[in-house]
């Protein structure tokens, strides 16, 4: 086999997006919501839709080649999402620092997956590109020993903009042997409301919820609190030995009722702290479609209620299910406001990934309030643009504040950044930071202050432990400038890219599906690789 990334299950899964979303042809039948089921896996012409299949069916070119196509519809208007402003390119001289709290979510990559292969047509404010583009693997070196990160950094030229170049930046957690990872103290918070009840709802959070059990021993505690109209304590403090019990427990709750998503973040958090462990993982890990409806509900109450719970030694994990009524903003703003991370959960398969083959970096902490601050060397970088982060951008003296809040990151996570920049052929302080390409001015930058390095990579962070922060730099310039870029940001580019169009960035250039396509087609074949070039393969299909 090739080790290129083979294209057959991917154009065959494209296909089938496709033909549900647009065309039932001879075959179909339209529901009485317009939306367009599948033809008993074949088309009009008869090319059968499996994974074994070959053919790539493209969307008919005209409503003449097909009398029942229709354009791909929308997600339900009972969804909500939170648009931010994009950020835009920014010149050195006047903001020579770029910085932001770190996000490992990958909510917004995994849902617009899920509204893709169903055929549906993806709001723009459903789509965070630092999502995207975290959500793969980079295989970056694991950091040297005794440090709690390392670094990478790359440069290449912009594929949708040939005259700028792109920066990769990566920093990698540490990773943890089996005999270094704490006790857990975790808490399982269901929602159990009516809005629950559907098959990619609450049968899926038994079924994820059950594999994360068979992962726990008797060092572990679990509690299970679920709510709908009222709360209730399932389980209190079960030994992770008791697989049974546990799993039992899950597969007793059935779905009805309100949603008194107060009630249960309240109750979770108070048996967290009853059974909390000293020096260990102690965590609550919601599951919810975000669907709130007493008590506190909106995503500004959430928030006030969530920050009362952060400073307690109590980490949360988010992780949000289902389809029409979904409140994405909501989970994110609970995520980000109590010391947590955030996925959606749409298949087995992702449930697996996220609280299986990554459980160290879901559950376990190894670093808090994490930042990222950028220097950009204005005589030799002449703009700078980010690339997602919209929402976790910081002023510049927030860096070396330590009472501000940021993200947190588990062990063996990583986290990558994108910068477009346009180079150029610095000053003092800013902000009152001091700045490494200073000149002797403390407002007014040298034309040329003589620096051949065109950025400083500083990150800081607290350890689990202490809430005394760790400071950490880097200087790096063209040395690390690629002509042949590598796969790691072949990929980010393609996953940045591919946002970028989703979202309809007016930053994208020359972007196209079909350059995400072919780029993601040259990586090796990986689940992941394999997965992005299939939905890629069918939103062009769907964006027409």
């Amino acid at each position: 086999m090739s080790t290129k990334l083979s294209r057959t299950t991917a154009l065959a899964a494209a296909c089938a997006v496709m033909m549900t979303a647009m065309c039932s042809c001879a075959d179909g039948q339209n529901d009485v919501s317009g939306n367009y089921a599948p033809s008993n896996g074949h088309s009009n012409n008869n090319v059968i839709v499996t994974p074994d299949t070959e053919d790539y069916c493209e969307a008919p070119a005209s409503a003449d080649e097909c009398e029942t196509w229709k354009p791909a519809e929308s997600v339900s208007p009972n969804e909500e999402y939170k648009g931010f402003i994009e950020a835009g390119f920014k010149d050195p001289k006047a903001e020579p620092l770029s910085t932001f709290s770190v996000d490992v979510d990958t909510a917004s990559y995994s849902n617009v997956r899920r509204m893709l292969e169903n055929g549906n047509i993806v709001p723009e404010d459903a789509v965070r590109a630092e999502e995207f583009i975290n959500y793969f693997d980079y295989e970056y070196p694991d950091p040297e020993a005794g440090r709690v990160f390392g670094d990478y950094v790359e440069i290449a030229d912009c594929p949708w903009n040939s005259a700028n170049k792109l920066m990769m930046i990566g920093i990698q957690g540490k990773r943890l042997e089996q005999k270094e990872t704490p006790p857990s103290n975790l808490v399982f918070l269901i929602d159990s409301s009516g809005s629950m009840s559907d098959y990619d709802k609450l049968p899926l959070v038994q079924s994820a919820f059950s594999m994360l059990a068979e992962k726990l021993d008797e060092n572990d505690r679990i509690s299970i609190v679920t709510y709908a109209g009222d709360t209730s304590t399932r389980l209190k403090g079960a030994s992770g030995k008791d697989k049974g019990k546990i799993v039992k427990t899950l597969y007793d709750i059935t779905a009805s009722g309100g949603t008194n998503g107060e009630g249960g973040i309240n109750k979770a958090y108070e048996l967290a702290e009853e059974y909390f462990i000293e020096g260990g993982n102690n965590r609550v890990i919601l599951a919810t479609d975000g669907d709130l409806n007493i008590g506190a509900s909106s995503e500004d109450e959430l928030v006030k209620l969530i920050k009362t719970k952060r400073d307690n030694g109590i980490y949360l994990s988010v992780l949000g299910f289902g389809t029409g009524n979904y409140k994405d903003d909501r989970l994110e703003a609970v995520a980000d406001n109590g010391n947590g991370n955030y996925s959606y959960i749409d298949s087995v398969d992702e449930a697996y990934r996220v609280l299986v083959q990554e459980m160290a970096g879901t559950l376990y902490t190894i670093a808090k309030d994490v930042k990222i601050q950028v220097e950009f060397n204005p005589s030799r970088i002449k703009s700078y643009r980010l690339i997602g982060y919209d929402n976790r951008l910081m002023n510049a003296e927030d860096f070396y504040d330590n009472t501000k809040d940021a993200g947190e990151v588990g062990a063996g996570h990583s986290v990558t950044a994108l910068y477009e920049v346009e180079l150029a052929e610095t000053g003092g302080t800013y902000r009152g930071v001091q700045l490494e390409f200073a000149s002797e001015h403390e407002t007014q930058p040298a034309e040329d202050n003589g620096r051949s390095e065109l950025c400083k990579l500083s990150v800081t962070y607290k350890p689990v432990d202490t809430d005394k922060d760790v400071y950490e730099s880097q200087l790096f310039g063209m040395e690390k400038y690629n002509k042949e870029p590598s796969p790691s940001i072949k990929l980010a580019s393609a996953a940045a890219e591919f946002a970028m169009l989703l979202k309809d960035s007016e930053y994208k250039g020359n972007s196209s599906f079909d350059h995400v396509i072919d780029t993601v087609g040259e990586l090796e074949e990986s689940d992941k690789t394999s997965e992005l070039l299939g939905i890629a393969m069918s939103a062009k299909g769907l964006y027409r």
